[in-house]
């Protein structure tokens, strides 16, 4: 039975149906390919899934990037690792991030989704400290079945992710 021929429950809680970790290195892939298999390394480290290599699909003559060039990573995460890796980031992360005081509520789009940047990786544990000379940023964007932004807003708050005051 499919979601589309099936009625769906109007009082259903929303779900997290996904989380998306994604680093964007730019023209830097292009000129270094060691710093490619840096981030790779320690995106899989971080997430537990081994990331994709992302492509341009378009050339940007401003950016020097041609159509095809790699410009990035992305790990999608479901299931048992998308859990793991949520606990990970709310009770593990989030506190060792300096002068962290929540995240703003504004980072909810009209769709449900949440999306934060982090900018370095070194919050998570698996960062090695020999590792501080190659920091990176991520964004992760955690996917919900939510209708609205108000709705989003009060599912977060029950998955515990700390939100400014």
């Amino acid at each position: 039975m499919t979601s589309t021929t099936a009625k769906q429950n109007k009082m259903a809680m929303p779900r997290l149906t996904k989380i998306v970790v994604s680093s964007g290195t730019g023209s830097g892939m292009k000129k270094d390919r060691e710093k490619n298999n840096i981030v790779a390394d320690r995106l899989a480290r971080i997430t537990g899934q081994k990331p994709s290599l992302r492509v341009a699909k378009q050339s940007v003559a401003s950016f020097k990037i041609r159509e095809g060039d790699p410009i990035g990573l992305t790990v999608t995460l479901r299931g048992a690792r998308m859990q793991h890796f949520l606990n990970k980031l709310v009770h593990i992360a989030f506190p060792r991030t300096k002068d962290f005081r929540g995240l703003d509520k504004k980072a909810i789009d009209s769709m449900g989704n949440l999306t934060l940047g982090i900018k370095e990786h070194t919050i998570f544990p698996e960062a090695a400290d020999e590792d501080l000379r190659d920091v990176f940023g991520l964004a992760i964007t955690l996917v919900t079945t939510a209708k609205s932004k108000e709705e989003a807003e009060a599912f977060f708050d029950q998955l515990g992710i700390p939100f400014k005051k």
